[in-house]
Formats: structure tokens, sequence, C-alpha cells
């Protein structure tokens, strides 16, 4: 069996075999899949860059995507809210403000990994 490349006397076929537990061929299909995406995305850019109006177009409708996804992230974030505010409002009075701290202490948690992760 010939070596696929031959790299400073390193067979990259046997090394490819034995580190991954995908074959090569698969391998150099995704390989040949992404190379085909790269060559679209460029004939998608050449075209954009050919219109002008095109790309500016593109720009508002992504931008006009990402603000809408923004808004509806808002929107799920107020209805977690109004749905906590209403667990509240269920529970008797005596138990209430127990809750409330429970829950500012988890929002706490919540908000600190979040950030943390950022």
């Amino acid at each position: 069996m010939v070596a696929l490349v031959s790299m400073n006397g390193i067979d990259i076929e046997s090394l490819l075999k034995s580190t991954l537990s995908v074959n090569t061929e698969e391998l150099l299909i995704e390989a040949m899949k992404d190379l085909i995406k790269d060559e679209i995305k460029k004939y998608v850019r050449q075209k954009f860059d050919e219109n002008p109006h095109l790309k500016a177009e593109a720009k508002r409708i992504v931008r006009d995507m990402m603000e809408a996804k923004m808004k509806e992230t808002y929107a799920l974030m107020r209805l977690g809210k109004l749905t906590a505010e209403l667990g509240v409002a269920m529970v008797p009075e005596d138990m209430r403000e127990q809750i409330e701290r429970d829950l500012a202490s988890l929002l706490e948690k919540e908000v600190s990994r979040v950030i943390d992760k950022m």
C-alpha cells in the first residue's frame, strides 16, 4: 500500500488511521466538501463585490435579522420574568418572602455564570 503523503518520513495515512476514529476516505470526502463550500463562498462574495446594491441589501438584512433575534431573546426573558412573578403571586403570603429571596439568589448565580462565560 502506498502512503497517502509522506512528511519527514512519517506516513500521514497511518497516522490519521491511528489517531482518528474517522477513516481516511471519510476524511477526504469531508475535506472535498469543505473545498467546494469555499469555492461557492468565493463565487457568492464575487457577485456581491460586483453589485454594491446587493451587498448593501445583504448587510441590512443581516442587521434586521440580528435585531429581530435580540428582540425575541428580550421577549423570552420578559416572559420568564412574568412567569416567575405569577408563580410568586400564587404562593401563600407567609412563603412569598422566602421564595423571592431564593429566586433572587438563583438569578444572581445564573447571571454571574453567564458573565463568567463571556
